[in-house]
């Protein structure tokens, strides 16, 4: 079988695609279920603290992302860590990885199948995701990161729809209230980690580096994409707020989306449904990354890195992901609480990679005097 191109590079990217890459890995599946973990008001502030130390946390990655090593892409990071030790980095990373997707793919496709299609079997969903991911994947890396453009334009305005439950008689700034916490539960402590891990994914920039500018400035950049994030989360959490209350926001699934049906178009009867399906294309470029970094994780793994891509490879990698997602659909997503525990555990691979990839990078990269 013929080989095929897939990490080939024919010009840099620009600092344009850092920032949205950033943002839109941030916000994929957490705009549209993140009100209903925070649901006390005063969790803005604690919002605005956690965005705070996510910009320190991007520091770190910056450091590591304008180092000449992450350009070099896997030589960088043999000659950081080594051969066997990189490896064993690979897997672990290849197994949360795995886990992330699958739990992401699932959750998509029951959102999708509760608000659109009821009757369908979610397997059917969780195939038809994955095969409009690994199409994007299939035209390269390269061209995958510039569909960014697309992903961003085709959700990022979905958020001012939400203006009108800023605008009385909906809106009323006693539904802000308390702003001060008076108890701090065990449900707190699960939003605060929920908050953390909404900002989480930029981690995965050290796999797209070597396609990056060298001229661009990674730390502005970085900073514009988790800005944006940040008032992402903050206008429809507080947008839910209005439109809710707390007390009844706890009580809330997929408040984002149930907060559509609401609202009235002369043009769409189901603004609801647009947003869902407008927001596949979001889902469709993320998943196509991770599903590219996978493969490329593989080959590393597998000490493949001297011959070339193949499609046979690719489509290995692809349907490992795909089983690896139908046995989670299938039998381990029956019910809520098991949906719960699937939710808990990406939020905590996700919260976890994000707080020890930036800082494992940069205390190594000094320690081989790779970094200034």
């Amino acid at each position: 079988m013929s080989s095929f191109q897939l990490f080939h590079k024919t010009r840099p990217l620009g600092g344009i695609y850092i920032a949205l890459i950033a943002n839109r890995m941030q916000v994929l599946f957490f705009i549209l279920v993140l009100p209903m973990y925070l649901v006390h008001p005063y969790m803005m502030f604690v919002m605005l603290a956690v965005g705070m130390l996510s910009q320190f946390n991007l520091y770190l990655l910056s450091k590591w992302l304008s180092s000449p090593a992450a350009a070099k892409g896997y030589e960088g990071f043999a000659a950081l860590f080594g051969e066997r030790k990189l490896r064993f980095f690979i897997l672990i990373g290849l197994i949360q990885l795995a886990l992330k997707i699958a739990i992401m793919i699932t959750s998509y496709a029951e959102t999708v199948r509760h608000f659109i299609f009821p009757a369908i079997n979610i397997n059917w969903l969780v195939i038809l995701i994955l095969v409009i991911s690994g199409y994007a994947a299939s035209h390269g890396m390269e061209n995958t990161m510039r569909f960014v453009i697309i992903a961003f334009m085709s959700s990022f305005w979905i958020v001012f729809i939400f203006i009108r439950f800023y605008i009385p008689p909906i809106a009323s700034l006693t539904d802000l209230y308390p702003l001060i916490p008076f108890d701090w539960t065990e449900h707190s402590w699960k939003a605060l980690l929920v908050m953390w891990s909404s900002f989480s994914s930029p981690e995965y920039l050290i796999c797209l580096a070597p396609w990056f500018s060298k001229e661009a400035n990674v730390l502005k950049c970085l900073s514009v994409g988790n800005a944006i994030s940040l008032f992402e989360y903050l206008f429809l959490f507080i947008g839910a707020l209005f439109f809710y209350g707390s007390s009844y926001l706890l009580e809330t699934i997929f408040p984002v989306i149930n907060m559509l049906r609401y609202l009235q178009s002369p043009i769409l009867e189901r603004i609801d449904t647009f947003l869902l399906s407008a927001h596949m294309f979001h889902f469709a470029f993320v998943i196509a990354i991770f599903l590219l970094c996978f493969y490329g994780g593989l080959r590393i793994l597998f000490k493949r890195m001297a011959k070339p891509v193949t499609r046979r490879g690719f489509l290995f990698s692809f349907l490992l992901l795909m089983g690896f997602s139908l046995v989670l659909s299938t039998w381990f997503w029956q019910s809520g609480k098991q949906q719960d525990m699937w939710f808990l555990i990406e939020v905590s691979i996700g919260a976890v990679t994000y707080a020890l990839t930036p800082a494992i990078l940069v205390i190594a990269g000094k320690r081989k005097g790779r970094m200034q």
